[in-house]
């Protein structure tokens, strides 16, 4: 493979890719509820520029070792079995210790699910930066029947050929503050993730808890574990399952019926946990009693007998050959998986990386047995390694790295656990043009914060997102078509499989997602989009289920929801509206504190009253001249005095103070006639251009001339007070 990389001028932009495919592995919905604990509450540089600097931008280089000195480290990668797993399967962890100098201490979202199940995948679309809508987008829709049969998918979908496997790269952008990985497909940015040192995530971490609620109404537990917010444990995920014997039969449902969660867990009691789910919002993490340990080629399982071999190994005489290594070097109660990346691999290589494997378990096992509960028993690793560990694969057409230390790193890693992978990895050197410039993924990661994704076709979609489900509704915008209005509303719906099976991979969407596709007349069409949207989810590894098409034309899908979205990692609520998006009108304040004026003064024997409230509200309190005020006081039969605050918030006021008019004027009126002032001119006055308006303390100052003054500190005299403004004139020196 060569060291230098295409001219970037060929680089793929972020938009629409060849259709393409990767293999994948399917998973079956889990049936535990999520609950929480009862009281816890980009510029363009020239092309003979970027010509000079193709052949240096990219080079291999060889990070210093200890002679003889290996490197082992646990890795994991999504699989499944010919069969299915025992019930439930946990995340694959690593070894998060001291066993290898590679390994962090830190702990960040997985770049893919680890479970023993059935994964997707997932044809990635286009992202294109268009022009906003009209105001009332041409959204076509034919009418809804309502006695439609609802439409129910097939099940999760099975693999597709190697043959049809999208261009893949990796891309690692790793700096002191901050590491970012990127998954790009086809010249389509598929994947994100970032870890900083000050936001270590928990997810496959292993702890020892203590249970602190044991509640049967719930079948569930709450497990201290050191965290700001209990853990949360399912009744199915403290059941550890029989043996199974080496089959690849499912656990069977009657073995693990009426079962109590008080059965198998005492208040109080110690019990190691692992971490399946991250705290997200307002719940706790959720965790499980199967503790799983992946390695290159292997996933160890300690709590079950079992043996199974990844679905995306698809040769039959391979499959088998695995499998009786697997259950050749398989310990006595334990279980294995082999992982995709194992075919080939000898025997001797494949007992190598269980070796390392159950040392790691023991040393878990010894921490437990002296640590005292809430403890942290074994950490995952850091977000590059579990790149490595997770995506170099068959698949992976190179991974780029801009870090020469963390070049090093990996490459030192793979010399030991994947010596033929190390031709893939590239350092990526140049600092005047960014990598992830260079792949447009800044402004991808842009737009996937936004609520609107515009379709290559002009068509759009809108995400939005509420605590229990993320609604998707497709528009038409302007695309009108050019036979009619059925293959106008089926080629829009069908763009837009692929955009949104994309973006719930990039933006990490979980949970319940309902998608209104713009509703189809013809049974054929239906059928279709529901086979195109399974199509394109398949490259998903997360697992994901099409449930169906309702009869109201909602089409249903669930996908596991492990870590926090894109959105909430990035992003914080807004500190004005407080998540809502809105805030209320001025006008609807305004009636909101003529409310609470009227029920101060009715219970007080005040003759004035100073308030406080946003600009904006101020002036529909007072109105045109004064009337609104006026009719006010003529109400209430007391003064009145309204104060504009640039820092309040809109949907706020303040009661300044209470008392006599002499008092409550002194205090509302802050300056006199005669009085010198430097003010800064903030707008022009709205009825009357030529003056300028400026404030002080909140109080209008109307300044004769001033008008085109605005954003210029001037002197003025003040030349008469009003109850809500003052007149002044200019000093000119």
């Amino acid at each position: 493979m060569s060291n230098s990389l295409d001219d970037p001028r060929k680089r793929p932009k972020n938009g629409p890719s060849d259709e393409s495919h990767s293999e994948s592995l399917d998973e079956r919905p889990g049936h535990a509820p999520d609950l929480e604990e009862p009281g816890n509450g980009t510029s363009e540089r020239k092309a003979s520029s970027r010509k000079k600097r193709s052949s240096r931008r990219y080079t291999r280089k060889r990070s210093p070792r200890q002679k003889g000195e290996r490197l082992s480290l646990p890795i994991t990668e999504d699989f499944d079995e010919n069969g299915e797993p025992p019930e439930p399967a946990a995340p694959a962890l690593g070894e998060g210790s001291a066993q290898s100098p590679l390994q962090s201490a830190s702990s960040e979202d997985e770049p893919h699910e680890e479970e023993a199940h059935i994964g997707h995948e997932e044809q990635s679309g286009s992202l294109e930066g268009e022009p906003l809508p009209s105001e009332k987008p041409n959204k076509r829709k034919t009418k809804r029947s309502r006695k439609a049969p609802s439409k129910k998918a097939n099940g999760p979908v099975q693999p597709m050929a190697e043959s049809r496997l999208p261009n893949r790269e990796i891309l690692v952008s790793a700096a002191s503050d901050e590491t970012r990985v990127a998954v790009v497909e086809d010249g389509v940015v598929v994947e994100f993730y970032v870890e900083r040192p000050s936001s270590q995530k928990i997810a496959g971490s292993i702890f020892l808890g203590r249970a602190m609620n044991v509640l049967p109404g719930m079948q569930a537990a709450f497990i201290d574990i050191g965290e700001e917010k209990n853990a949360f444990l399912y009744v199915d995920d403290a059941l550890l399952p029989p043996n199974l014997d080496d089959s690849d039969e499912e656990i069977p449902v009657s073995r693990r019926k009426n079962r109590s969660i008080t059965d198998l867990v005492k208040q109080g009691q110690d019990i190691m946990v692992q971490v399946v789910k991250e705290a997200i919002g307002t719940k706790g993490a959720r965790v499980t009693r199967h503790v799983t340990f992946p390695g290159r080629y292997l996933v160890l399982m300690p709590t079950v007998n079992y043996t199974g071999v990844s679905r995306r190994i698809t040769g039959e005489e391979e499959r088998q050959r695995l499998r009786k290594i697997a259950r050749s070097i398989k310990p006595k109660d334990m279980g294995l998986i082999i992982r995709t990346v194992a075919q080939g691999k000898s025997e001797e290589e494949l007992k190598r990386d269980l070796d390392f494997l159950l040392k790691v378990w023991d040393k878990v096992q010894k921490r437990a047995r002296s640590a005292k509960a809430p403890a942290l028993i074994h950490q995952d690793l850091g977000l590059v390694f579990r790149v490595v560990r997770d995506e170099l694969n068959q698949n992976t057409t190179r991974l780029l790295v801009d870090d020469v230390h963390t070049y090093g790193k990996i490459l030192d890693l793979l010399d030991s656990v994947s010596p033929e992978m190390k031709d893939r990895v590239i350092f990526y050197r140049d600092r005047e043009y960014p990598l992830f410039q260079l792949y447009g993924v800044e402004a991808a990661i842009d737009k996937a914060l936004q609520r609107q994704v515009w379709l290559k076709s002009g068509g759009y979609l809108v995400i939005d997102k509420t605590e229990a489900l993320t609604v998707i509704d497709v528009n038409t915008g302007r695309y009108v078509g050019n036979k009619n209005l059925s293959d106008t509303v089926f080629k829009i719906n069908i763009e837009a499989c692929k955009e949104i099976a994309r973006q719930l991979r990039l933006r990490d969407i979980g949970g319940i997602i309902v998608v209104d596709f713009i509703d189809m007349d013809v049974p054929a069409h239906r059928q279709k989009l529901i086979e195109e949207l399974e199509k394109e989810l398949r490259r998903d590894h997360t697992k994901t289920v099409v449930v169906g098409l309702t009869g109201l034309g909602l089409v249903e899908i669930t996908r596991k929801k492990v870590r926090q979205s894109i959105d909430a990692t990035m992003m914080r609520m807004c500190p004005y509206c407080g998540g809502k998006g809105t805030v209320m009108s001025e006008e609807t304040v305004a009636a909101r504190v003529r409310r609470e004026i009227r029920r101060v003064l009715a219970n007080s024997s005040c003759e004035a009253i100073l308030v406080e409230v946003n600009p904006g509200v101020a002036s529909y309190l007072i109105g045109p001249g004064g009337q609104n005020l006026r009719e006010l006081e003529k109400e209430t039969g007391r003064n009145i005095f309204i104060r504009g605050a640039e820092s309040l918030h809109l949907e706020e006021m303040n009661v300044k103070a209470i008392g006599t008019k002499e008092e409550i004027a002194e205090k509302a009126i802050p300056v006199h006639v005669g009085d010198i002032l430097e003010v800064l001119v903030e707008e022009p006055h709205d009825k009357n251009p030529s003056d300028g308006i400026a404030r002080r303390e909140g109080f209008v100052i109307d300044i004769e001339g001033a008008g085109g003054l605005v954003g210029e500190k001037v002197t003025v005299e003040v030349i008469a007070c009003h109850r809500t403004y003052a007149n002044a004139r200019l000093i000119v020196s």
